[in-house]
């Protein structure tokens, strides 16, 4: 792990303890839209700059690893925070669950009016990351990677397109909405550069492949 990404990690666990100290980590308010990942030329940049080299091994392996969801604000955890965000008109309880709202799955672009029908997908699977690079991290980095609100990395989709994602990466695995597919490879090229995680060949090579179609 990279001294950079090691610092980076400090900042964002810094910020959180702040925030929750201080009251300012709240759900935000319903944008529709995971945060913005970087432009197609800039994720080109990224691209090249990530380390190239097979997947690592599963051995080890485990969700509980990465814990989430975490309380955020509140009663609020993460996914209720991330179906805040992602949808329109949501209502939530005094325990923090959506009892009503629109949400639109930008991977099949099919439309939901009941929480129940969506899962929070890592743009970067969980194992996908063990893989590239978070065998080696804490559990409270991996902490932080699974919750994270900041990068482009969760995002609320139907749930059985996230589980036949699973823990494909881009060379196995792209949404089956054609347009949205610039998006995700700019979002996941955001996602492993900022946390340093490498990339195998045939991986690379599909989101140059997309990326090039941006």
């Amino acid at each position: 792990m990279s001294g950079i990404y090691a610092r980076r990690i400090a900042v964002v666990a810094a910020s959180a303890a702040l925030a929750a100290t201080t009251g300012l980590l709240t759900a935000p308010t319903a944008q529709a839209a995971m945060p913005t990942p970087v432009s197609a030329s800039t994720a080109r940049t990224y691209l090249g700059q990530l380390s190239v080299s097979a997947e690592g091994s599963s051995s080890g392996y485990s969700r509980d690893k990465f814990p989430h969801w975490i309380t955020q604000s509140g009663a609020c955890n993460t996914r209720e925070v991330v179906l805040k965000r992602d949808g329109t008109g949501v209502v939530q309880d005094s325990a923090c669950a959506a009892t009503s709202g629109s949400w639109y799955s930008e991977y099949d672009g099919a439309t939901w009016t009941a929480a129940s029908d969506l899962d929070i997908d890592h743009m970067v699977p969980l194992a996908e990351a063990w893989r590239s690079g978070a065998s080696s991290w804490t559990t409270a980095q991996r902490q932080s990677f699974a919750n994270d609100l900041t990068r482009p990395q969760l995002i609320a989709v139907t749930d059985n397109v996230n589980q036949s994602k699973s823990d494909q990466d881009p060379g196995e695995w792209l949404p089956s909405r054609t347009a949205y597919r610039c998006t995700y490879a700019r979002a996941w090229v955001h996602v492993k550069h900022y946390y340093d995680m490498t990339v195998d060949s045939t991986e690379k090579s599909a989101l140059q492949s997309v990326l090039n179609g941006c």
